[in-house]
């Protein structure tokens, strides 16, 4: 009689965990320095690169990041509505018109950022990084409960930072609230050049020497911003625009790529002064 061998089963592959996305909150202390503007155009180019991005405006009872991204028409469902459970996830997310892979969570209106449950905003962030690349949180401004809601589920921060004494001393708060555990990082907003070299704003280096942060990017005080953002077209669609390409920019360095270091604008001179420049080369 022939002895069997017994046959052992192949060990079973190891299956690796899904690679979670990156929640990163963008904040700054100070309101009307640009987050919102920030968090749709850099929310935009990360979607153009193939990421999957969500955005969540956590400011609520200011709701604007639906406005910047044109999509306050089809906000039906709220944050406050998944939160509290009366919808899902996906009843409330909104599929942006311009760039595929982009979805937002609008804010409640007419609520008060005391209603947000942080253990529920938390498990809200971890159960959207487990769908997308990024999830990005749009911080209301200040340092209260919505500042520690919209910190409470991400692991990593952009601060935006105009160069204004009162904005860097804000922030500076804020990067010691935030501590070394979400690895902030520093974009400067609202730069304008000509002022720069008049000595009459802070300059890159000034804002810099204060805060010792890694600087993600430079964006200028350009005026077609404020036309896309009321056109509800974030600039970064324009990637042949100066400004929408520093967008690119920043994306492109958060994404870990090895691309140059952001610059301050170049300055461009004045009307006076391309006039001085041209009779001074008739004279000549």
């Amino acid at each position: 009689m022939h002895q069997v061998e017994s046959v052992q089963p192949e060990p079973a592959a190891e299956v690796a965990p899904a690679k979670l996305g990156r929640a990163i909150v963008l904040t700054s202390g100070k309101g009307g320095v640009g987050k919102t503007t920030t968090t749709a155009n850099l929310g935009t180019a990360l979607a153009r690169r193939g990421s999957r991005v969500a955005l969540i405006d956590a400011d609520v009872g200011l709701r604007n990041l639906d406005i910047v991204l044109g999509l306050e028409s089809r906000v039906t469902h709220h944050l406050l509505d998944v939160l509290e459970d009366r919808v899902t996830v996906d009843d409330a997310l909104i599929g942006d018109k311009h760039t595929e892979n982009l979805f937002l969570l609008a804010a409640a209106q007419s609520r008060e950022k005391d209603d947000v449950e942080t253990a529920k905003m938390q498990a809200l962030v971890a159960a959207l990084r487990e769908r997308f690349d990024y999830v990005l949180i749009d911080c209301p401004a200040g340092i209260e409960l919505g500042f520690r809601n919209a910190v409470a589920g991400a692991d990593e921060a952009i601060v935006i930072c105009t160069p204004e004494v009162s904005a860097v001393r804000d922030v500076d708060r804020v990067v010691g609230l935030l501590g070394n555990r979400f690895r902030p990082q520093l974009v400067i907003n609202r730069l304008r050049p000509q002022l720069v070299k008049k000595g009459k704003m802070l300059s890159v280096e000034d804002v810099n020497a204060i805060l010792r942060l890694p600087l993600l990017g430079v964006i200028a005080d350009e005026p077609e911003i404020i036309v896309t953002t009321n056109r509800g077209e974030p600039l970064a669609l324009r990637k042949e625009n100066a400004t929408g390409a520093a967008y690119h920019a920043i994306a492109a360095r958060l994404a870990g790529e090895d691309v140059p270091p952001p610059m301050p604008p170049a300055v461009k001179p004045t009307l006076l002064e391309r006039i001085g420049s041209l009779v001074g080369r008739r004279r000549s």
